[in-house]
């Protein structure tokens, strides 16, 4: 765990915006951390940040980028991550997976050589979520952070963490070189893929995809379908270390239902995930960041309207079984219990009927 504050910094930066397909909101939070070490990209039309005098496909891109060691690494890929997936020639060729691909190994090499992490040498996981011209996501991911999808009212994970202990991580490690020692890559670092930390990523021998820790993303690739998909969460550790991919698709639902905004429920969910004190291990004391992505339509004649979304996430809602379990915990007027997310009365309550 890192070092903690005396009392948590509970400001939140919040964002939102929209278009006929997609509505965002994000939010960060420092919480007990000393440094505020995440950061994140929301764009909801990637090709027009290039020209945007021209008419481009609409592809939109979001991600989440946890920094560790320092602020540097996360603030680097959230500037330069993207720019470099659309520069990659098969880019322009629809060749996605192979673009990310190739824009998360060129950020390394970069950023290897970039006056920010000369400055301040550190790492950050990565996991990005492209949504292409027609509705396909893409998701390439390299650490521990997390992107899931809510479909028809399930959770439907798009990443997978890449933890040092996990089978095919360790033998990549061992192979390289390296080992595993309570659960970390040489006894250091808890996760086993990310930009940066160049310090596992010495053996002239190797290439970038076989180092002890690689910035090779695992890439997910799912037709999303308006009407059957209707939203995707990506999320920090500071979230998924406190709340399951059910938990937070069932939270983010409770929200909806009760007819709060997406920036509220994105704040309201760091605020359940905040720990009480420092004193807990760790749980609920990391920096946090959530961005939550309503899909709303195709772009190209299918098309919901924010009410009728709401409405359509509010009848899963409530038809769903085996809703999630919460931990006893008021926040802003939320208690989270056996089974629910109460809503005894006042706008700082929640929906009865987790």
């Amino acid at each position: 765990m890192g070092q903690t504050l005396s009392e948590p910094i509970t400001d939140k930066h919040t964002s939102q915006d929209k278009d006929d397909r997609l509505m965002y909101a994000a939010s960060s939070m420092q919480g007990w951390r000393i440094t505020m070490e995440d950061a994140h990209s929301t764009i909801l039309n990637l090709l027009a940040l290039e020209d945007p005098s021209k008419t481009h496909p609409r592809h939109s891109f979001f991600a989440v980028y946890d920094g560790h060691g320092g602020s540097a690494v996360a603030k680097y890929s959230g500037n330069h991550l993207h720019k470099k997936i659309t520069a990659e020639p098969a880019f322009k060729t629809a060749d996605y997976k192979t673009a990310i691909k190739n824009g998360f190994l060129a950020t390394d090499v970069d950023l290897k050589t970039s006056p920010e992490y000369l400055a301040d040498p550190a790492g950050c996981t990565a996991v990005t979520v492209l949504i292409t011209d027609d509705m396909v996501a893409y998701c390439g991911n390299a650490g521990d952070s997390r992107a899931v999808l809510s479909s028809k009212g399930n959770a439907y994970p798009l990443s997978y963490d890449h933890k040092p202990t996990n089978p095919g991580e360790t033998a990549r490690i061992r192979a390289a070189g390296g080992y595993v020692e309570f659960g970390r890559v040489n006894g250091n670092l808890a996760l086993s893929r990310a930009v940066g930390d160049f310090e596992f990523k010495n053996n002239p021998s190797l290439g970038a995809e076989d180092q002890v820790v690689t910035v090779n993303p695992d890439i997910e690739v799912k037709q999303l379908v308006p009407k059957e998909d209707d939203f995707i969460v990506i999320a920090c550790d500071g979230i998924w270390d406190c709340m399951s991919n059910d938990q937070v698709v069932d939270f983010v639902m409770a929200q909806i239902a009760a007819d709060r905004t997406l920036p509220d429920i994105c704040e309201l969910m760091m605020e359940y995930c905040l720990a009480g004190d420092s004193d807990v291990g760790g749980v609920g004391c990391d920096n946090m960041t959530v961005v939550i992505v309503a899909i709303l339509g195709d772009g190209k004649g299918v098309s919901l309207g924010y009410e009728e979304w709401v409405a359509q996430v509010k009848k899963r809602w409530e038809a769903k079984e085996n809703k999630s379990v919460f931990q006893v915990k008021e926040v802003r007027g939320i208690i989270g219990g056996q089974g629910s997310i109460g809503n005894e009365g006042g706008d700082d309550s929640v929906v009865d009927a987790l």
